[in-house]
């Protein structure tokens, strides 16, 4: 069952080719804008827990700052380091952004 709760407002949303950490119900959340597409992954690399959302934006992925692990936005997969980051679905209620943390 979905667990939708509010993640940011529309507005607030990072730019094109930008990411931003998002903290929801203790969950810090890696909220990235990958050409248009709103993604979000949990934001702590499972490699050395690096903050994914200080990180970049690269082919679809979002790549860890401190060692480039690049984890694809919409499976969460680092196929090259076989590891994952959760994904979270996203829904645009039109004012707010929401998150299923289920």
């Amino acid at each position: 069952m979905a667990n939708w709760v509010r993640l940011c407002a529309a507005a607030d949303v990072p730019a094109l080719g930008e990411a931003k950490e998002v903290d929801v119900q203790g969950v810090a959340v890696c909220l990235a804008n990958a050409q248009g597409a709103l993604a979000a992954v949990d934001n702590v690399c499972p490699h050395r827990a690096g903050p994914l959302a200080e990180g970049w934006i690269e082919e679809g992925k979002i790549v860890c700052p401190w060692h480039a692990w690049g984890f694809d936005l919409k499976t969460g997969e680092c196929k090259e380091e076989h590891s994952r980051v959760k994904v979270y679905p996203l829904r645009d209620d039109g004012a707010d952004l929401l998150i299923d943390l289920s």
